[in-house]
């Protein structure tokens, strides 16, 4: 694929602005706390109105299932060394893995995590342009400020998380099942229903919507810092930025969001996977902290993200060519 920036001149005329937008797409989707965080992209009236939105979003869930069933090994990973109390290396947690269910077992999971992008998304964007709508009011032709679409970005991943959330329950459950301990998506919610009861599928809900606020927020506010810096130093000379540091842009942002949410990500996954329900200071947020820190210190709250950091060069390659054409496929491509 082609990476001269004259190709990723799209909806808003701007290479920079295009081309991060889809880098961003992909990139937030992989280098995550196990979802999509992001705040929905904007778009334009035209592809509202012409139903291109839609296509946009179905390349970009095409593109999100092929990247994800690509790097499933190692989402698998981090949620097993997330949930790794005894301080094993990725090494000797791989090994246990492949002991345990062999090379297919690594993909545990994987089928929930593809099923859910769909929803998510329509969930997302449907919210988003909601909010956007209640937020603008009489405004309705100007564009929103960097506080409003964190309000509006925020409140429709809040939304969409609720939604959604017990499929993120179920696809940790999965993740981390036994062999022969479930037969598929199905047997594992009646099992799991049946075993600890409905309030089991909203395990660890409060840090996974607290983690929203951080990761959107630090990412928009340094994404649009970026952007503004490369408006007055580029385009007042009438240049175009390299490759590499539009990559540098798009990365620091979600890279910093991730690093300020991952902790809450842990305990939520921490939260997820206990089977028999907790009593006390134990199974809540609060508690498991003082736990992981009282046992692994602070270096235990980033547990897991190891693989999560090596994951994003694959599975944003391959998100970003597969979006690419399959946009092209649907009559959206950004050329």
């Amino acid at each position: 694929m082609s990476l001269e920036l004259e190709d990723y001149t799209g909806a808003t005329g701007d290479v920079f602005e295009d081309f991060l937008i889809i880098f961003r797409r992909c990139l937030a989707k992989y280098l995550d706390i196990g979802e999509d965080m992001n705040v929905p992209d904007d778009f334009t009236q035209s592809e509202l109105q012409t139903g291109k939105w839609w296509r946009h979003l179905l390349a970009g869930g095409i593109a999100g299932a092929v990247s994800r069933t690509c790097t499933a090994p190692l989402d698998r990973l981090k949620v097993f060394l997330q949930v790794n109390t005894t301080r094993e290396n990725m090494r000797k947690c791989l090994a246990k893995m492949l002991n345990e269910g062999g090379i297919t077992g690594m993909w545990r999971g994987n089928g929930i995590n593809v099923i859910k992008i769909a929803p998510e998304s329509a969930i997302k964007f449907a919210a988003y342009e909601q909010v956007k709508r209640l937020i603008k009011g009489e405004r309705s032709n100007h564009p929103l400020e960097i506080h409003e679409r964190f309000i509006a970005g925020a409140t429709a991943g809040a939304i969409s998380q609720t939604v959604i959330y017990p499929l993120e329950v179920l696809k940790t459950r999965l993740a981390l099942r036994k062999t022969g301990q479930y037969s598929g998506i199905a047997d594992a919610a009646r099992k799991i229903y049946a075993r600890e009861g409905l309030r089991c599928f909203y395990k660890g809900y409060i840090p996974n919507i607290l983690g929203i606020v951080p990761y959107a927020g630090i990412d928009l506010a340094v994404y649009e810092t970026l952007k503004k810096k490369y408006i007055s130093k580029y385009q007042a000379h009438n240049e175009q930025p390299g490759i590499l540091l539009l990559l540098a842009c798009g990365s620091i942002s979600c890279t910093l969001g991730q690093v300020c949410s991952y902790p809450l990500a842990l305990v939520r996954t921490r939260l997820q996977a206990r089977e028999n329900a907790a009593r006390g200071a134990e199974g809540t947020m609060r508690g498991v902290f003082r736990e992981i820190v009282q046992r692994e210190g602070i270096r235990g709250l980033y547990r897991g993200i190891t693989p999560n950091f090596i994951k994003v060069i694959p599975a944003v390659s391959i998100s970003y060519v597969v979006y690419e054409y399959a946009s092209r496929s649907l009559g959206v491509n950004m050329t």
